[in-house]
C-alpha cells in the first residue's frame, strides 16, 4: 500500500454528528406510527426493530472507520514508521481500539434490550425500554469524542501526505538544511517546493516525478538533518531518517562547500559518516552544490582531505553541480538514474530467485566424437526463403493471390491444396473425410458390388423354396427377436407396477384372517392333541364379568334432573340393558353424547366414566348452567391478558390514562 491509498479514507464525524446521523437515519428508515390498542406482539416488534436498526447503523459506521484506517502491521515498513513518527503509533492503535470496544458494547446493549423487549407488557413499557437502549448507545458514543477527533486530525494529515510508492524507482535527496536540495528537485521535476534563504524551509517530505529511459521516477525531497543523536531529532528530521532507512533508492547527499548554508564542511562530512549506515547497500552520489561560488579544487587542504575521504569510499559517485546556473544538473540526473538501474538489475541477478534455480542450470558445449563432419541441417524451404529475402523477393501470400484473381467475393480460397497426404492425388477426392493421412474412400471394398449381387440371388432362392411362408409370424433376425422380447417384458413390468400401485394402501392380509371363534379354536387344539378346557373356562369368566359391568353401568346412568327417567328419553339411547345385564342386540352401537356443560362424554365400554364429574354435587340443570356462567365470568380477565398464568412475567405498573388521551400537539416527537 502506498500513501495514495491513505487519501481515500472518508471523513470521520464528531461524536454529536455521529449520533445525529444514526438517530435521524433510524427515524427515517423505520415505521413511526404505533397505538396502544395494537396487539402487544406488534408493539414489541415495532420497538425491537428500532433498537436493532440503531445498532446496525452504529455497527456499519464504526466498521467503515475501522476498515478504512490501515493497520500498521499490514503497511510497508516505511509507511508504518512514517505514521509512528507523525502520529505516535501507540496513540493511533489506542484510538482504533476504543472504537472497536465501543462497537462491541453497543452490540451487547442492543442484545440485552431486545431480550427485555420480548417481555414488555404495554406500549409504555416497550417505549421506555427503547429509550433506555438508545440512550445507553448514545452515552457510549459520546465517550468516543476524543478518539474520533484524533482520527479525523490523522485523516486530514494523511490526505496531505505526498503520494510515495515505496517500491518504485526513487531518487532520495538528503543533507544539511539550506544546501540546495529543494532547488534541485524544482529543476528536474515539475514539483514546486518552496525555496527560501533560511534553514528548515522544507518541513515535510515532497515528491516530484521525472521520466528517464521511458520509465517514471520519483524524486523525494527530505527535510534537512542536523548531526546529533537520534533521540534528540525532532519530527521534521525523523521523516528524513525514516525515508533513508526504509526506501530502496539512490541517495543524493548534497554538500555546500561555500558554507553559505551556515554549516562548515567538517560538520557536513561528519553528518555523512553518521548517517552512512542508513543507506548502506544503496547507490550513493555525493553532490557538490553551488560550484558557481566555490568548486572542489578551491577548497583548503584540510577540508579537501575530508571530502576525498568520502569520495574514495566504495560505490560513491562525486558530481559537481550548480542549481543556479544549471551546470551539471542533467548529468547528475542521468548518472543517478543509471546507477540505480544497474543496482536493481544486480540485486535481481544476485537475489534469492537465481539461487533457487542455479543448481538446475547447465550450459553444455558440444564436442566432436569422431572425425566425421556433421553439418547443421537446414530445411530447403528455409533456404529458399532466405534467398528470396536476400534477393528482395517478397513471399507470395494468399492475400496477393486473391488480389490478382479478382478480390474478395470473386476468388475463393481452396483449402484442400494444403493437405499433406500420402498421395497428392487424394487431395481433391469427392469425399473429403481424412483419417490417418488417407481418404476414407480408399478403404471401400472393390468387390462390394459382386458380394451384393450374391446376397440378392440367395434371398430370391429362399423365397422360391417357401422359407418365408409364415412371414407375418416370423421374426427376421436376432435383433428383431430381442426387440420383441424386450417389448413384452416392458409391458409386463408396467402391468405389475400398476397392480402394485393400486394395492399400495390395502392390507397385506385380511383383518378377519386371524380371527377364530372359541369353538374353532377348541376343535383345532383337540386335533393337535391339546386340552382346551382351561381356555374355555377363562373365556366363560370374562364373558360373565363383562355382562355384570354392562348391567351396573346401565343402572347408574340416571338423568340429572332426578326424575328417574333415563337420559335416552331426551338425547337418544346410548345403552340398553336388560334385567339379566345383557345388552340388547337390536339397538344401534353406542355413540358419543354431550353433557349439559357442553363437554363430550365417553361412549360405553370398559373406559366409559361411571359418573359425570362436572355435574357432581349440583342439584339440577339450572344450577349447572349458573355454575358455567360464573366460571366463564371468572376467566374473562385472564382471557383479556392472553390467558397469562402465574408463571408469566407481568409488570403491573401502567402509564397514567391521561397521558394516552388527547391529540399530540406540535413539539418534541420523543414519545413515539
Amino acid at each position: 500500500m502506498s500513501t495514495s491509498g491513505l487519501k481515500a479514507i472518508a471523513p470521520v464525524p464528531t461524536a454529536n454528528d455521529f449520533l445525529d446521523i444514526v438517530l435521524s437515519k433510524t427515524q427515517r428508515k423505520t415505521p413511526t406510527v404505533i397505538h396502544r390498542n395494537f396487539q402487544i406482539s406488534r408493539i414489541r416488534k415495532f420497538y425491537m426493530r428500532k433498537v436493532k436498526f440503531t445498532q446496525d447503523s452504529f455497527d456499519e459506521k464504526l466498521g467503515a472507520i475501522l476498515t478504512e484506517f490501515p493497520m500498521l502491521d499490514d503497511l510497508h515498513p516505511f509507511l508504518s514508521s512514517l505514521v509512528n513518527v507523525l502520529y505516535d503509533k501507540n496513540h493511533y492503535k489506542l484510538a482504533l481500539g476504543q472504537l472497536r470496544t465501543a462497537r462491541h458494547l453497543i452490540d451487547s446493549v442492543a442484545k440485552d434490550y431486545v431480550r427485555l423487549l420480548k417481555f414488555g407488557d404495554s406500549l409504555y413499557r416497550c417505549k421506555q425500554l427503547k429509550r433506555a437502549a438508545l440512550g445507553r448507545m448514545a452515552t457510549i458514543m459520546r465517550r468516543q469524542k476524543d478518539p474520533l477527533a484524533y482520527l479525523e486530525q490523522v485523516r486530514q494529515h494523511m490526505s496531505r501526505l505526498p503520494a510515495i510508492d515505496p517500491n518504485t524507482r526513487t531518487l532520495l535527496i538528503c543533507g544539511y538544511p539550506n544546501v540546495g536540495k529543494s532547488s534541485f528537485i524544482n529543476k528536474v521535476t515539475r514539483a514546486d517546493v518552496d525555496v527560501q534563504p533560511y534553514a528548515f524551509t522544507t518541513k515535510s517530505l515532497f515528491v516530484g516525478h521525472l521520466d528517464y529511459k521511458y520509465l517514471r521516477w520519483q524524486v523525494i525531497d527530505t527535510p534537512g538533518v542536523l548531526d546529533h543523536p537520534l533521540e534528540e531529532m525532532n519530527t521534521i528530521e525523523m521523516q528524513s531518517i525514516t525515508a533513508l532507512a526504509h526506501l530502496k533508492s539512490c541517495v543524493l547527499y548534497f554538500m555546500d562547500l561555500s558554507e553559505q548554508c551556515g554549516y562548515s564542511v567538517e560538520a557536513q562530512c561528519k553528518l555523512f559518516h553518521s548517517i552512512k549506515p542508513l543507506f548502506s547497500n544503496k547507490p550513493t552520489v555525493l553532490v557538490i552544490n553551488k560550484v558557481d561560488v566555490m568548486r572542489l579544487d578551491d577548497l583548503s587542504p584540510e577540508n579537501r582531505v575530508l571530502v576525498d575521504e568520502i569520495i574514495n569510499k566504495d560505490g560513491v559517485i562525486c558530481i559537481q553541480v550548480s542549481c543556479h546556473t544549471e551546470e551539471g544538473v542533467m548529468e547528475l540526473k542521468t548518472k543517478a538514474c543509471d546507477a540505480l538501474l544497474a543496482h536493481r538489475v544486480g540485486n535481481k541477478v544476485k537475489g534469492t530467485k537465481i539461487n533457487s534455480v542455479i543448481n538446475r542450470i547447465h550450459v553444455a558445449q558440444p564436442r566432436a566424437r569422431d572425425d566425421v563432419p556433421r553439418q547443421p541441417f537446414i530445411p530447403e524451404a528455409v533456404k529458399v526463403r532466405l534467398e528470396q529475402k536476400q534477393a528482395g523477393v517478397k513471399q507470395r501470400l494468399e492475400r496477393d493471390i486473391e488480389a490478382e484473381e479478382g478480390g474478395a467475393g470473386v476468388y475463393n480460397i481452396n483449402l484442400k491444396k494444403n493437405y499433406m497426404l500420402e498421395n497428392p492425388e487424394w487431395k481433391f477426392d469427392t469425399i473429403p473425410e481424412i483419417m490417418d493421412g488417407k481418404n476414407i474412400a480408399d478403404f471401400i471394398d472393390p468387390d462390394i458390388e459382386e458380394k451384393l449381387e450374391a446376397l440378392e440371388r440367395e434371398e430370391e432362392k429362399l423365397v422360391a423354396e417357401g422359407f418365408y411362408a409364415s412371414e407375418e409370424e416370423m421374426i427376421d433376425s436376432d435383433e428383431e427377436r430381442e426387440a420383441a422380447e424386450f417389448q413384452d417384458g416392458l409391458e409386463k413390468k408396467m402391468i405389475s407396477q400398476a397392480t402394485k400401485k393400486s394395492m399400495k394402501h390395502n392390507a397385506r392380509m385380511p383383518r378377519t384372517a386371524g380371527l377364530k371363534t372359541l369353538s374353532e379354536l377348541s376343535t383345532s387344539m383337540k386335533k393337535a392333541g391339546l386340552d382346551p378346557s382351561k381356555i374355555e373356562q377363562r373365556a366363560a369368566l370374562i364373558a360373565k364379568a363383562r355382562g355384570l359391568k354392562r348391567k351396573r353401568d346401565g343402572d347408574e346412568e340416571m338423568d340429572v334432573d332426578g326424575e328417574g327417567g333415563s337420559e335416552g328419553e331426551e338425547g337418544g339411547d346410548w345403552m340398553d340393558v336388560d334385567e339379566d345385564g345383557d345388552r340388547d342386540e337390536g339397538k344401534s352401537p353406542p355413540k358419543r353424547r354431550k353433557s349439559n356443560t357442553g363437554t363430550a362424554v365417553a361412549s360405553t365400554g370398559k373406559h366409559a366414566p361411571r359418573t359425570n364429574r362436572q355435574t357432581a354435587g349440583l342439584r339440577d340443570h339450572t344450577q349447572v348452567s349458573k355454575a358455567v356462567k360464573l366460571r366463564n365470568l371468572g376467566q374473562r380477565e385472564r382471557n383479556m391478558h392472553a390467558k397469562a398464568g402465574e408463571s408469566d412475567r407481568a409488570i403491573k405498573v401502567k402509564m397514567p390514562k391521561h397521558l394516552f388521551s388527547g391529540k399530540r400537539k406540535s413539539g418534541k416527537t420523543q414519545r413515539r
